[in-house]
């Protein structure tokens, strides 16, 4: 099983090239998660918002990281983190890729 974590927050700037370069070192610190198999960083800058979706190995992983982030999220003065822990339906996962 793998297990997907979906954190989102208010978030009122950087976004696109600025938010690259300001967050490309927390981006590789975060690579080197325990349990980490991927991450997309997300934002939308119209809705004044950012955040990510992780994949991981283990909900123990997923959960200790979603404690660390929102931890340090809120040292960087955000509020209003939002987290969500789903287990990945891997069967209907694999039907919904689209054939090459």
């Amino acid at each position: 099983m793998r297990y997907l974590l979906q954190v989102d927050f208010p978030h009122n700037g950087p976004f696109g090239d600025e938010l690259t370069a300001a967050m490309a070192d927390l981006a590789k610190d975060i690579a080197h998660e325990k349990g980490l198999i991927s991450k997309l960083w997300t934002e939308n800058e119209t809705e004044k918002e950012a955040g990510g979706i992780y994949l991981f190995e283990t909900m123990e992983d997923a959960t200790r990281y979603l404690q660390k982030h929102t931890e340090r999220l809120e040292s960087f003065g955000y509020s209003n983190i939002r987290g969500k822990l789903f287990v990945v339906n891997e069967a209907l996962s694999a039907l919904s890729i689209p054939a090459s």
